[in-house]
């Protein structure tokens, strides 16, 4: 058996944060149906939107839903009115007080759950699986990412018999907890039945910042203020003390023949 692992999952609380960020002892399972309804509401309310992630935040009476989307006019509407209708719908599903948050994606290519969702609109249009993804990954390079794979499952090109297919460029460290690696899956829906396609997406490396680690150059002092005789002073040190090693043994009452005045017998 293969051990895959989610690579968002497999990286949240080192380099990536929850997507929900509330703590329950009682309530859990009554919130977390409640994160259930509240994303799948949003995502039907806005299909066409460019939805990639929704954050919930809980304070005590209210709940703080943070929408990140390539399209933020679709979501805002004329004047704010279809984010007061969504708010309003919400509050009715979960019974809170609901605060919404858009925030705007500038880079949608390089966003994985934006590019399989791509990927699968093109295939419901009827454009070859092949070219759908040669596409989807010389725009995700463009826009500068390292590497990127995309997979996709199901009845490809009208078969009768299931299978996938991977096209990928560039690197995609899975394993490496410090790549920024972003994943997303959806589904397409044909004619034939549902098409899965899964995106991942590198990005390159998020390293920690190092914190009161400060490396200051130490130069030897040389006598007359020149650097570029520092490496002759050493190698004079280093020849006089080879030089002095019978002096000193014989300061320490061993006896050895090089010392003048050494007695005979």
């Amino acid at each position: 058996m293969g051990r895959k692992v989610h690579p968002i999952g497999f990286r949240t609380g080192i380099i990536r944060d929850w997507q929900a960020k509330w703590y329950a002892d009682k309530n859990y399972a009554v919130f977390l149906e409640e994160d259930f309804k509240l994303r799948k509401a949003i995502q039907s309310k806005y299909t066409e939107a460019g939805i990639s992630m929704v954050e919930i935040e809980r304070q005590a009476n209210e709940v703080s839903i943070t929408i990140y989307t390539a399209r933020p006019g679709i979501v805002i509407g004329r004047g704010g009115q279809r984010v007061d209708e969504v708010r309003l719908y919400l509050e009715k599903l979960v019974g809170k007080r609901i605060r919404l948050n858009i925030r705007e994606i500038h880079q949608p290519e390089l966003d994985a759950f934006l590019v399989a969702r791509t990927v699968a609109d093109q295939m419901e249009h009827r454009i070859a699986y092949r070219r759908a993804m040669k596409q989807a990954i010389f725009r995700t390079m463009q826009a500068g990412a390292k590497g990127i794979r995309i997979r996709c499952s199901g009845r490809l090109g009208g078969g009768e018999i299931a299978r996938r297919e991977t096209s990928h460029q560039g690197r995609v460290p899975l394993q490496t907890l410090r790549a920024d690696i972003d994943y997303g899956f959806t589904e397409g829906h044909i004619a034939l039945g549902r098409i899965g396609v899964k995106v991942w997406i590198y990005k390159g490396d998020i390293l920690p910042e190092a914190k009161g680690m400060e490396i200051e150059e130490i130069t030897p002092e040389v006598e007359g203020g020149n650097e570029e005789k520092a490496p002759v002073a050493e190698a004079a040190a280093s020849t006089l003390v080879e030089e002095g090693e019978g002096d000193v043994t014989a300061e320490k009452g061993e006896t050895s023949q090089d010392a003048p005045g050494t007695p005979a017998g």
